[in-house]
């Protein structure tokens, strides 16, 4: 009869080197290599008992030496505007998940959408030899594609889409467009539109373009007092509504797109207490579908962004530029339009 202590894994006096590995794992170590530098070429059983005799030695991959056996850090750079903003942070998720399953890790940077704070993280990014660099957007400074070119280190735009360079992302315009369309079929005339910064963001901009556009092909204009741009948050969608409230205490437009979620809870916030009721006065559409969309009273019409899966195929995008493959991949994620408490007909169609 085996005792227990028979299955017990019997660490090296000194730290655990591949070989000891191998052996525990009954492979060679060229098979320990390959498991653990993340190869295609093994087998997924094979490389999970060479993970498990790592695990049970607390054998720790020397990185140094693989980077300069292998002319790679294992390491991927990723730099989003915001940490703040749920949308990167469930994409961030999704790509670090997708890189680390192939054995490299992801550094994470934000830039509070300086560009030139991004500019100055990339290149710490790149000094320390990152092997590619996942970005948001498609606005950055004019030097940085072409040190990353010198250093061979691809990158990856996210969210925006592009006609030369590997992206994964949507047509913003297109987005509020839509939504643009779904409020005037509805009866509204009179809009307002709500977005965060647009110097330097590909995002905000078009997102505002799509609503004018909308308007436009009805015979409509956006009233410049109604295209509102402000920071970011719930607190900015407060303030953008005292912006719109005329001095004799109306609020003209009858329905507002906002760049954001958040933007969009602030919007609310402030009219309901206001007395402007939601959606019986004024219908509100946001950006993003966050997590809180769903369950805010009443729930927020929105235009969801799969960010899980931009986040996900940014990174297997990123995976075959890698590997070599150095074919322009333009990934497109189309948007949806999800209606839910806060649009209705205005007040003059409203029985």
């Amino acid at each position: 009869m085996k005792n227990e202590d028979d299955t017990k894994v019997t660490k090296p006096a000194r730290l655990p080197v591949a070989k000891d590995v191998a052996r525990l794992a009954g492979v060679s170590i060229a098979t320990v290599s390959r498991a653990l530098n993340g190869s295609e070429k093994i087998r997924p059983e094979t490389r999970a008992t060479v993970l498990k005799a790592a695990s049970d030695l607390g054998f720790v991959v020397n990185n140094a030496a693989r980077a300069l056996s292998t002319r790679r850090s294992y390491a991927v750079g990723a730099i989003v505007p915001s940490l703040k903003n749920e949308v990167f942070v469930r994409a961030l998720s999704s790509f670090q998940k997708t890189l680390r399953q192939s054995g490299y890790q992801t550094i994470v940077a934000s830039t509070d959408y300086d560009i030139d704070i991004e500019s100055r993280e990339a290149r710490f990014l790149m000094s320390n030899g990152v092997d590619g660099l996942m970005l948001v957007g498609g606005i950055h400074d004019s030097n940085l594609y072409e040190r990353a070119r010198q250093g061979n280190v691809p990158i990856v735009q996210s969210f925006s889409l592009s006609d030369d360079r590997c992206c994964v992302g949507f047509d913003n315009r297109e987005a509020t467009l839509k939504a643009t369309r779904y409020l005037l079929d509805l009866g509204h005339q009179v809009l307002a539109v709500i977005t965060g910064t647009r110097a330097n963001n590909d995002r905000a901009e078009p997102r505002a373009e799509g609503v004018r556009q909308a308007l436009a092909e009805r015979g409509f204009q956006l009233n410049p007092e109604n295209d509102i741009i402000v920071s970011s948050g719930i607190v900015a969608g407060r303030d953008a509504v005292r912006q719109l409230i005329s001095k004799s205490g109306t609020l003209y437009p009858t329905a507002i797109i906002c760049g954001t979620d958040e933007i969009a809870l602030g919007v609310i916030s402030e009219a309901t207490e206001r007395g402007i009721l939601v959606p019986q006065m004024l219908s509100v559409i946001g950006f993003n579908d966050s997590n809180f969309a769903s369950v805010v009273s009443p729930p927020l019409t929105t235009i969801r962004v799969d960010a899980d899966r931009i986040g996900q195929l940014s990174g297997v995008a990123m995976l075959d530029l890698l590997q070599g493959h150095n074919t322009v991949q333009i990934t497109r994620v189309t948007p949806e339009l999800v209606l839910r408490g806060t649009t209705a007909q205005p007040l003059s169609r409203q029985g």
